[in-house]
């Protein structure tokens, strides 16, 4: 139970500031009842976060107490650089990243938003810049 704490830590310091939830749909091996908690938990916390579904590019973005069901995909092709542009230009201040961290990233990327990669897994990769935290 330790990452929810975590995570409640994460979205009370952040309450008055702009939130993005991104999933990465490049697969459906991800626990989906864990990501649907997780989304009910940001809702509650922070209703205006955005909800981003990318692959290799931004698939929908949308407020995430919009019921839109997540669509997933089987190729597996991962890129985090459409997002984390997309924060940029968005002024985020946090972006939480659901994704195993095996996607690409654009080397000469300056980031402005703080970025935490939540891994629904136990292995915890290492992390190009942010914080991984392993929410299994």
């Amino acid at each position: 139970m330790s990452w929810q704490r975590e995570l409640l830590k994460i979205m009370q310091k952040n309450k008055n500031k702009k939130v993005a939830l991104a999933i990465d749909t490049s697969n459906s091996q991800t626990d989906q009842s864990l990501i649907e908690k997780l989304r009910t938990f940001i809702k509650e916390m922070n209703p205006d976060t955005t909800l981003i579904q990318a692959d290799f590019k931004i698939r929908d973005i949308s407020n995430v107490t919009e019921e839109k069901a997540l669509t997933y995909y089987k190729h597996g092709k991962s890129s985090y650089t459409d997002v984390l542009e997309w924060a940029n230009e968005e002024e985020i201040d946090t972006l939480l990243y659901v994704t195993d961290l095996t996607g690409y990233i654009y080397d000469e990327l300056t980031l402005k938003p703080f970025i935490y990669w939540l891994v629904p897994d136990q292995f915890k990769p290492k992390a190009p810049f942010g914080k991984v935290l392993n929410i299994t």
